[in-house]
């Protein structure tokens, strides 16, 4: 059934490839083209010295080509990718890192340091209103909330979207069937049978000023092991329905061409639901399930930040979230992500995104708070740089948190986890090559070389003979034509 999942998306893809190909002769702008990234990676270690690995030291080139054709209201679009690399490198921030070696402490699947893969390939009708940013998309797709906390993601989807000055909307169904690369035959446990239902709405009451609402249902039809089956490392921990709202203002806080001096963001989130939690015993290092545990959920999040413009170049602020946790046997406090996050944005104020929690320790907003202090420096159009500061805490100190970079255990009782220091620095080369049709479908400018590194100190919720410090650094360099 797998394997069928994936010959039918492979199949699809190249069907947009070739009649994008078609399409493609109506238009006078460039409508193909090829994304170069190499990525020189050093990492030490994840697991903070309790485990053997944990280490990353390679460089990896990751080649994505790409295709776009528009015959009136019609559209498409299909990027391939292509990686190798000398170790299992991250070469790409909203894929890659969420796979076993890669990054993800609850993701048991081994990547491949060489692969290929289809990224998108969608077709679009833009002809149902007269609206210019109004359209109806299909197929695998970026879903992205500025933010990053609630959907940044390739995923499988019918999605409709409306773009104008005053009023921006998305509503979409979306399920993952298959990650279409040839080194993963299996999805993520929370993946599996999985369908989300999702939606938000925004409004621009006074120029750089949005008062926004946010929504998601998750339903997982899937199935737990069975009493006295072994429980494998692919096998769910829990089904059932979860739903989020979130109620957000934003201050252009995402936007580093604002020109409002002060920027803001504030955003609240509720989760309610009733999941099926799987229960497993140990028995000669198997682990067997004995049954599962309903668990009502009841939890919240919020994700307040700040920044001033000093003048033309510098920036500073700040930002804080909380992640409820706690809860009983029978309920659940517990705050979850969507599961579509990348936790990645532009928040510092130029156009380098950032991991919001850390790029070392990565965390999830789960039984977490974090406090971060940034300051932003971009003298010209070619250089922009980020220095950030992150303290984080467990909300409940005898509580696991959600998935993050580190996948040494905490141990109960003391809440620190720890503190970060992150430097993100880019120069940028032949701005304005990108293709104005495609410019939605990159993070980033056309050529640059960028520096991302992050330094993590663990506190006391990690055993005492844990390493004292863990980094994770990459070098990337980008060109697209």
């Amino acid at each position: 059934m797998k394997l069928n999942r994936i010959t039918l998306g492979l199949g699809l893809g190249m069907t947009l490839l070739s009649s994008s190909s078609v399409w493609a002769v109506q238009l006078t702008d460039q409508n193909f083209g090829l994304d170069i990234k190499i990525t020189a990676q050093s990492e030490d270690d994840r697991d903070l010295g309790t485990a053997n690995g944990g280490d990353v030291n390679g460089i990896g080139l990751d080649l994505r080509p790409w295709v776009y054709g528009q015959r009136g209201n019609w559209s498409a679009y299909a990027m391939g990718q292509a990686v190798t690399a000398t170790d299992i490198v991250e070469t790409d921030t909203i894929e890659s890192s969420d796979v076993g070696d890669s990054g993800s402490s609850n993701d048991a699947r081994q990547a491949d340091k060489s692969y290929l893969a289809l990224r998108e390939f969608w077709i679009d009708y833009a002809g149902l209103t007269e609206y210019p940013g109004e359209h109806l998309r299909f197929g695998r797709q970026r879903v992205r909330s500025n933010d990053g906390t609630w959907w940044d993601t390739n995923i499988e989807a019918l999605r409709w979207s409306l773009d104008t000055t005053l009023l921006k909307a998305n509503v979409g169904i979306a399920q993952r069937f298959s990650d279409y690369r040839t080194d993963l035959d299996e999805l993520a446990p929370e993946d599996e049978d999985r369908q989300h239902l999702f939606g938000d709405a925004s409004v621009q009451w006074t120029p750089g000023h949005w008062v926004g609402v946010k929504l998601q249902h998750s339903h997982d039809s899937g199935s737990l092991a069975k009493p006295g089956e072994e429980v494998d490392s692919l096998d769910k921990r829990y089904t059932g329905d979860l739903t989020w709202l979130g109620l957000n203002v934003d201050g252009d806080f995402f936007n580093p061409k604002s020109k409002n001096p002060l920027n803001y963001w504030g955003q609240v989130s509720w989760l309610t639901g009733d999941t099926d939690q799987l229960e497993q015993v140990v028995v000669d290092d198997q682990r067997i399930a004995t049954g599962k545990r309903n668990q009502d959920v009841s939890a919240w999040a919020v994700d307040l930040g700040l920044r001033y413009s000093l003048d033309e170049q510098w920036k500073v602020g700040g930002a804080y979230a909380r992640g409820s946790g706690g809860g009983n046997d029978g309920k659940s406090k517990q705050y979850m992500q969507t599961g579509l996050e990348s936790n990645r944005s532009s928040f510092t104020g130029v156009e380098s995104r950032l991991h919001r929690f850390g790029e070392a320790f990565r965390g999830e907003l789960s039984n977490l708070q974090v406090a971060s202090a940034f300051t932003s420096w971009k003298p010209n159009e070619n250089y922009d740089a980020s220095l950030v500061y992150h303290r984080f805490w467990r909300v409940n100190g005898n509580q696991d948190v959600g998935d993050s970079g580190i996948t040494a255990a905490l141990e109960d009782g003391s809440k620190d986890i720890g503190q970060e220091v992150d430097l993100v620095v880019t120069r940028y080369f032949n701005q304005g090559l990108v293709s104005p049709g495609m410019a939605e479908h990159l993070d980033d400018k056309s050529a640059l070389v960028r520096f991302r590194g992050g330094v993590f100190k663990p506190g006391n919720a990690y055993a005492s003979g844990t390493d004292s410090l863990m980094h994770r650094a990459f070098v990337d360099f980008i060109w697209r034509f």
